[in-house]
């Protein structure tokens, strides 16, 4: 989730003397209405003998036509003060030119036995993702699922979320979401050799977790309970079952096999995420059982014969428990007999370890990774994603100093354990083997190279590029100057921080500055390639990443370092990078923006509230920043592992100390904030964003705007077609440089720099 920055010659008190007022736009001389104030009705909760007040209490109810009639009013002021902010137009048509400069974008590249490729491409002229397969490199391209053909005028537009081949590849599922709502995801089915539908849809398919069988006719999935209408939106991911399917028949017909109620012998509690995954060279089934945030697996393991699946029956329970969540295991592959998990207990950057199935015990298995300084995981967690299974080796991902790598650990004991040589240093953002196959294939990316797609050639031990992905005239920024550095926060913690800039930028206080940052759930915050870093750094504008604790970057204990208890260390850490970059000239605080998304609207928001003459603007999208309420939604049970509970008063106090919300304090002079929701948004309720406008509006002196933006065609982000990233994009540049104080970005009313 873009300029040479000149200050404008005219001031904005000049402009404030002439027009008497301050924030918001001006048109032929009329001021447009100021987005309606939002109602106060009082709701006083008692937490443990504190009281809190929830001002706005009432907005909670997405079905309240008050509460979409102000959001709507909302979304249409902000709508048309971005509009008309100078320079917005053009920075809209460039990041378009960025992100179809390139014959096509490929994603998601996926390798089978006979050198079949599936993978996700979007051409130049199309607005989201396809599905294709080829067979061979050199074969013909095959479009197997195009979902604008799904997509009915006028309708929400369908994205392909996930995909799995069967292993003989004759088969694909196919996870579809239209618009962006997530829990509305369902599985399609698709014959490779005619690309036909095979008929039968099978909905509550969010999570997937498709694992096929053997018979390459059948899979097991993860599917969420059916809830009436009316049900609680808390009980929307709770009770989740796996479920058996066979291709062709009806979903109606599919049989429970494993989860919440299933087995007597097998506790599965209703707010954990039950998935089963199958091997091509193996006889086992691994049964996992996670909070769906991270945190430690409960594995089982059974015989596939033993679960009845061939008979269509179940028997006494077949599963023997590997491990529960105190084993901290966050990874687990299996090869023939031998059980491969990742670990973080006692060794806070993990290691890999095996044990074999025919007498599994974690307390004799043989370290095959032993804990260093690089951290085992993939690009997405410190963790996970971490383990990848080919026909000569395993291979194991890992993060050094935020650039990922990749060890080889050979099956034959002849052999000698190997580092992958990688194209450049960067993010891994993709890595994938088959048992069947020997290599492997992965995508990698950097600050300023876009992702390409390479096979791992274990005989020739080198990398080529599998030619899928077509070159373009910005893959590269050539202009651009990167510097990683690392800031003391205020405990004494060394803090990576990642800045981009244009090559040549003066030093001199004056630069708009963009400092981003998540800071959860151990997922690290990775370099990557965008049109909107290229837009932004082009015009002369700084971005730079705070990689704050809460994140993975460090592993376990870098994770542990921002969560729950120690959450104020991920806010504080990213005001000490923000107070880096003005004792460094490269900007001041009339010139910073912060933005965070998701769970990084708790950074964000909280640095904003603690320090709120630190920022000229921020930006938070999608964002947490009502904590103390975010249990009562549907993502909210799930994510208690991660954040703490209101139920227990040490929970209370942990949220509470982490809700941004309940922090913003009346005539404070915030600075200007856009707020962004998604109106089908599964995991930060569209009422999260529309409470904090209601707020920050109602407490806000300083005179600059906080509006919100509304996307009525998506959700979280995931499933974003291209034209909704390009006009969020050029939103949040084009507002960013108004506020600011670019000259090119200025319009006729006040709102530049004081």
């Amino acid at each position: 989730m873009s300029a040479l920055i000149i200050r404008a010659t005219v001031t904005c008190a000049a402009i404030v003397a002439l027009l008497t007022h301050t924030g918001y736009p001006q048109v032929a001389g009329v001021y447009p209405a100021k987005p309606p104030v939002a109602p106060v009705r009082p709701v006083v909760d008692d937490y443990f003998g504190t009281k809190i007040t929830d001002p706005y209490r009432w907005m909670e109810d997405m079905k309240n036509p008050e509460l979409l009639g102000w959001m709507k009013a909302q979304a249409d002021h902000t709508r048309s003060v971005l509009d008309q902010i100078p320079g917005r137009r053009e920075i809209s048509k460039r990041l378009m030119e960025l992100s179809n400069a390139a014959p096509a974008r490929v994603s998601s590249v996926r390798r089978l036995p006979g050198e079949q490729y599936v993978y996700l491409k979007t051409n130049a002229n199309e607005n989201i993702a396809s599905l294709y397969v080829r067979r061979g490199l050199k074969g013909t391209e095959v479009r197997l699922v195009d979902p604008r053909k799904l997509t009915p005028n006028n309708a929400q537009p369908v994205s392909i979320s996930y995909f799995s081949p069967s292993w003989d590849g004759k088969w694909i599922a196919v996870g579809l979401t239209p618009g962006g709502s997530e829990n509305d995801t369902y599985i399609r089915i698709y014959d490779v050799a005619t690309g036909r539908e095979t008929g039968e849809t099978i909905d509550r398919a969010r999570y997937g977790g498709i694992a096929w069988l053997p018979d390459n006719r059948s899979f097991f999935y993860t599917r969420l309970q059916q809830l009436p209408a009316d049900a609680p939106k808390a009980e929307l991911q709770q009770k989740s079952r796996v479920y058996r399917h066979v291709v062709g028949t009806s979903a109606d017909q599919d049989r429970v096999v494993f989860g919440h109620s299933v087995d007597p012998a097998i506790e599965v509690s209703p707010t954990l995420l039950p998935r089963l995954h199958t091997f091509p060279n193996s006889v086992y089934v691994l049964a996992t059982v996670e909070t769906g945030v991270g945190g430690g697996q409960t594995i089982y393991v059974a015989s596939l014969a033993n679960i009845g699946v061939a008979a269509g029956e179940l028997g006494p329970s077949p599963w023997r428990k590997i491990c529960d969540a105190t084993d901290q295991v966050t990874d687990a592959q299996i090869y023939g007999n031998d059980l491969y998990l990742v670990t973080h207990r006692n060794t806070p950057r993990y290691k890999v370890i095996r044990t074999n199935l025919k007498g599994p015990d974690l307390a004799t298995a043989t370290v095959i990774v032993p804990p260093g300084e690089a951290v085992i995981g993939g690009s997405y967690m410190a963790g996970g994603d971490a383990l990848h299974i080919a026909e000569d080796a395993l291979y194991v991902q890992q993060l050094n100093g935020g650039l990922g790598q990749i060890r080889r650990m050979p099956f034959r004991k002849s052999e000698k354990v190997s580092t992958v040589m990688l194209p450049f240093d960067g993010t891994l953002t993709s890595v994938q083997a088959d048992p069947r196959v020997p290599g492997l294939v992965f995508s990698i990316t950097s600050w300023t190279k876009a992702a390409r797609h390479y096979a791992w050639n274990p005989t020739t031990r080198r990398s080529n590029d599998l030619g899928l992905q077509p070159k373009g005239p910005y893959d590269e920024l050539t202009n651009a100057q990167v510097r990683e550095v690392t800031v003391k926060s205020a405990d004494g913690t060394a803090i990576p921080l990642s800045i981009i800039h244009k090559k040549g930028v003066k030093l001199d206080g004056t630069n708009p500055t963009w400092l981003n940052g998540y800071g959860a759930y151990g997922i690290p915050s990775l370099s990557g390639n965008s049109p909107m870093i290229t837009a932004w750094v082009e015009r002369g504008g700084i971005y730079a990443v705070a990689h704050v604790r809460g994140g993975g970057e460090y592993g376990e204990e870098w994770h542990q370092g921002g969560y729950k208890a120690t959450k104020p260390n991920t806010w504080i850490d990213f005001i000490a990078c923000a107070g880096y970059l003005i004792e460094q000239q490269y900007t001041s605080p009339r010139h910073l923006g912060g933005l965070g998304i998701s769970a990084g609207g708790i950074l964000i928001g909280r640095a904003m509230t603690e320090r709120p003459d630190l920022f000229r603007a921020v930006g938070i999208a999608v964002g947490l920043t009502d904590m103390l309420r975010y249990e009562t939604t549907a993502n909210g049970v799930p994510n208690i592992p991660e954040f703490g509970s209101v139920k227990t008063e040490e929970g209370f106090k942990i949220l509470h100390q982490m809700s941004a919300y309940h922090h913003v304090k009346d005539s404070t002079d915030y600075p200007a904030v856009l707020l962004h929701t998604g109106i089908n948004d599964p995991r930060a309720d569209p009422w999260i964003m529309a409470k904090m406008t209601a707020r920050l509006q109602a407490a806000s002196t300083s005179g600059r705007p906080v509006m919100l933006r509304v996307d009525y065609q998506n959700g979280h982000g995931p499933g974003v077609t291209k034209q909704q990233r390009i006009e969020t994009y050029a939103d949040a540049i084009a507002y960013l440089f108004w506020q600011l104080g670019h000259v090119e970005f200025q319009p006729p009313w006040p709102g530049c720099q004081d």
